[in-house]
């Protein structure tokens, strides 16, 4: 399996087109899956926000001076937000909109001009459909899409990439109800191929490398339709909410 970086010099504007981009950029292959960074999804969909412009409310004041957070960025974070999670230590965990639990409603000043803050796309799904069929329309190369962010996990130091928005790939491989090497029935083994990928491209993208796309080549899979929804676990389910 390879992982080649695409390079892309020009900052991102709602003006460009990221397929285009994509294939101007490298030769593509039936089957591969392409990983491409939130940060460049929501600039060109003008998912930016110019803080000067947000006007906190009394909550978000409150919460910005209890936790020395700019409450500008607060308010922001309530609106992406059906609820808080967590409050503690500065940071703020909340379930998103489109229902991701994550800190600060993955809204993100680095890799943006001065004074102004990136919002999640509204629908990633959509996001990497679209991009997925422009390129199948354009070079009738058959692709996956995975759109991804980086997010904290429970338990674990730093962080890692994860899928917020899928096209062209199933999230999880489910092993239930097949055998192990023992001929043991497995149970509850469910691997979330979206997110090791996402993680697997994130070593070659970085945060400063001016490569927010690459080209996972050499894994096998199917082209199916399916939605990010999938991976995420139900609120019964989750220990930790």
């Amino acid at each position: 399996m390879e992982i080649i970086p695409v390079l892309i010099e020009k900052e991102i504007e709602p003006s460009d087109e990221i397929s285009e981009l994509v294939m101007g950029s490298c030769q593509l292959h039936d089957g591969d899956i392409l990983v491409i960074a939130q940060k460049i999804i929501s600039k060109q969909e003008g998912r930016i926000v110019k803080l000067s412009t947000v006007e906190p409310s009394l909550l978000s004041q409150g919460i910005g001076s209890q936790y020395q957070k700019d409450p500008r960025l607060v308010e922001l974070i309530l609106s992406e937000s059906k609820r808080i999670v967590r409050m503690k230590n500065g940071i703020l965990i909340v379930e998103t909109n489109n229902g991701f639990i994550c800190a600060n409603a993955g809204i993100d000043e680095s890799n943006v001009q001065e004074g102004y803050a990136t919002l999640l796309p509204i629908n990633s799904d959509i996001s990497a459909e679209s991009i997925r069929f422009n390129i199948l329309k354009q070079t009738n190369k058959n692709v996956a899409v995975i759109i991804s962010d980086t997010f904290g996990r429970p338990f674990r130091m730093g962080q890692t990439n994860c899928a917020i928005g899928i096209s062209g790939l199933n999230p999880i491989i489910d092993y239930a109800g097949t055998h192990d090497s023992f001929q043991k029935i497995l149970r509850v083994t469910a691997i979330a191929v979206a997110d090791e990928i996402s993680s697997a491209a994130e070593l070659v993208m970085g945060k400063s490398l001016k490569i927010p796309i690459t080209i996972v080549r050499g894994y096998s899979f199917e082209i199916q339709d399916h939605v990010i929804d999938e991976i995420i676990r139900p609120e019964h389910e989750d220990l930790f909410r």
